[in-house]
Parts: C-alpha cells; sequence; structure tokens
C-alpha cells in the first residue's frame, strides 16, 4: 500500500483523541490487520504497551471509548 502524508495525517487526526495539545504520536508502518482474521479486538480497558530498553521506562497506554466524533484535517 502506497499513501501520501496527507492521507495519513487525515486518517489520524480525525479522531478527536489524537487531536491534544501535547501529546506525542508514534507510528508504526506495518500490517496491523494481521490479527483481525483471528478475532482479536480491542475492548475498553486494554492496555497497549510499547517496549525499547533504550528509551526507558516502557509506554502503557489504556484504551478508552470516548465516542466516534471525527474531523477532517487538513496537511499543511
Amino acid at each position: 500500500m502506497s499513501h501520501s502524508i496527507a492521507n495519513l495525517e487525515h486518517h489520524h487526526f480525525k479522531y478527536a483523541q489524537h487531536r491534544r495539545p501535547g501529546d506525542v504520536h508514534v507510528h508504526f508502518f506495518g500490517a496491523a490487520v494481521l490479527s483481525f482474521p483471528d478475532g482479536i479486538k480491542p475492548q475498553e480497558g486494554d492496555v497497549f504497551e510499547i517496549e525499547a530498553p533504550l528509551f526507558g521506562r516502557p509506554l502503557r497506554n489504556p484504551l478508552m471509548m470516548t465516542g466516534s466524533g471525527s474531523a477532517e484535517v487538513t496537511a499543511l
């Protein structure tokens, strides 16, 4: 697949929880759909963890559902 930066920004920042001032976003490019056929579905309260010893302590993010709002974002 090939996407423009503008397209990636639109699909990421259309969610309100991704538009909070001061937040830092880390993007992993890959095939996230590999778990879909296995029936894996994130649920509220699930914790996503990323660990790289070079960066110190692991980053842990609990999943919190806040609605399904979306917004159009224009890349500069």
